[in-house]
């Protein structure tokens, strides 16, 4: 390709010195023509020197202005000689022995100069006014067409056909890193098919104007997302602005992929705990009716050991599961928000006491201990969301804790808050777990196997603390053990 490149140049620019060369010598038979006319109408009504002088130094100015510095040159040597010829001693005589002709070919040719590179480079700067311009409404047109792309479908197909088409390139490529995938438009020669993904990966910004290659690495955010290669009449500049075009391009295909994902999952959390909430209602009523008939046998009596040893398995089951049921309505509705927090001063001390005393905890309420600084400390809560909390925390340090080792209920208070803590020595729960504990339906992979559990529990406790502005976390290790905590601000309200 490049062997081709090199028979086919000088071809273009033996036209191109062709052309220039007819224009060069069409401006000077002008010139000529110009000098003529001056010379004649000067010579025949006897024009004095320094008024023909003037004449021709305009002309010089004119040639300078609009055609270059040769032309205007090949004029003030022409307008001097016509000055020895015509107008000075002798007349009709080629003799420059007079200063005055000298100063005047100096004048002439210094005209030329100068005016000549001043109007080339007003007319280089306004070419590349006209070329920034034109490139500033190609970028705009851009812009304004990349704020329409279709979000839902790769930006690298949308981004390459409309660069190629808006610059004009020869082809473009663009490698999209999220994506993994790279995109093309144009022609591209054999070998190149994956320069926009070698630029990434090399980090090869490089330009190359000889092919007019023009290569950058596209970065949003805190690293790369792609690259970017385009080969064309570009300037660095434009090439730049491309490239952060690209890349915000990029950058908000993943952004509006990360708000679908979070957008799906929302929806499939809401009907998740639509559906909780509708099975927890339909075993609420069976579960009341197997309670009742259960602790009716128990109540009439009559019953052997055993009989009375399996009546009151099924009651003590049927109240776990309707505390189960009771945790996934709650849980339901501490999701939506529908939960209407009555609060109340309450009494931990007392609080405490009376979760104590429950069924479910009364069979190691001598192993638990009750730290309380202050036995009149009262905190502004939700009596039973406060009550399930407690529960959960010391259920949870029941079923993980060694046999025959103190449970230690602990409540603290500070200027600010309440704090209240379950210890128990035990299993432990790993660095990594100790916050993924809270969330719903997790279990520990060193525990879910041995110790039967649902994973509900302690996320109702983070939501129920969530609703009084409060906050719970756990820590664990193999000398000091596991302790849950929950910390509520003083007067605990309800979020707005």
């Amino acid at each position: 390709m490049q062997d081709a490149g090199q028979m086919k140049n000088p071809g273009v620019f033996g036209a191109i010195g062709q052309s220039r060369g007819a224009a060069v010598f069409a401006q000077s038979l002008v010139a000529c023509a110009g000098l003529a006319v001056l010379t004649y109408a000067g010579f025949v009504l006897q024009v004095n020197l320094t008024t023909i002088s003037f004449l021709y130094l305009l002309l010089v100015i004119a040639m300078a202005l609009f055609c270059g510095f040769w032309q205007a040159s090949v004029t003030s040597l022409l307008a001097v000689g016509c000055l020895d010829y015509f107008f000075t001693q002798p007349i009709l005589h080629f003799y420059m022995t007079d200063l005055k002709e000298w100063v005047a070919l100096g004048a002439f040719q210094i005209t030329a100069v100068v005016i000549s590179r001043l109007s080339a480079k007003e007319l280089r700067s306004t070419k590349e006014a006209a070329v920034h311009r034109a490139g500033m409404e190609q970028l705009y047109e851009l812009s304004r067409n990349s704020l329409l792309l279709d979000l839902r479908q790769a930006p690298g197909p949308q981004l390459v056909l409309l660069i190629h088409r808006i610059f004009g390139t020869t082809a473009v490529a663009l490698f999209d890193l999220s994506l993994g995938r790279q995109d093309r438009a144009g022609e591209w020669d054999e070998g190149e098919e994956n320069l926009a993904r070698e630029c990434y990966l090399e980090e090869n910004a490089t330009d190359d104007p000889q092919t007019e290659t023009w290569r950058r690495v596209l970065l949003a955010g805190p690293g790369p997302v792609g690259a970017l290669v385009v080969r064309g009449k570009l300037s660095p500049l434009v090439m730049d602005a491309l490239a952060s075009l690209a890349a915000i391009a990029i950058d908000r295909h993943q952004s509006f992929e990360n708000e679908e994902r979070a957008e799906t999952a929302s929806k499939g959390e809401q009907l998740r705990a639509a559906v909780m909430d509708a099975l927890a209602h339909e075993f609420k009523t069976p579960l009341t009716a197997v309670q009742t008939a259960s602790s009716g046998l128990l109540e009439l009596g009559g019953l052997t050991e055993s009989q009375t040893d399996l009546v009151t398995l099924i009651d003590d089951e049927a109240v776990r599961l309707n505390e189960l049921c009771t945790r996934l309505l709650l849980t339901a509705k501490l999701d939506a928000g529908q939960v209407g927090l009555e609060t109340d001063e309450v009494n931990v001390q007392e609080l405490v006491s009376e979760v104590l005393e429950s069924q479910h905890v009364l069979a190691i309420r001598g192993r638990v201990q009750v730290v309380m600084e202050d036995p009149s400390l009262a905190v502004r809560v939700d009596r039973a969301l406060l009550a399930m909390i407690l529960a959960q925390y010391i259920d949870n340090a029941r079923k993980y804790s060694a046999p025959d080792t103190k449970i230690e209920i602990a409540v603290r208070k500070s200027h600010t808050e309440v704090l209240i803590s379950v210890h128990n020595f035990g299993s432990t729960i790993r660095l990594e777990d100790r916050e993924r504990v809270f969330d719903r339906f997790y279990r520990s992979p060193d525990m879910k196997d041995s110790i039967p559990g649902t994973g509900i529990g302690l996320s109702v406790v983070r939501k129920a603390a969530d609703a009084h502005h409060g906050h719970v976390w756990v820590i664990s290790d193999d000398k000091e053990g596991t302790t849950f905590f929950l910390s509520l601000p003083i007067g605990a309200r309800r979020k707005p």
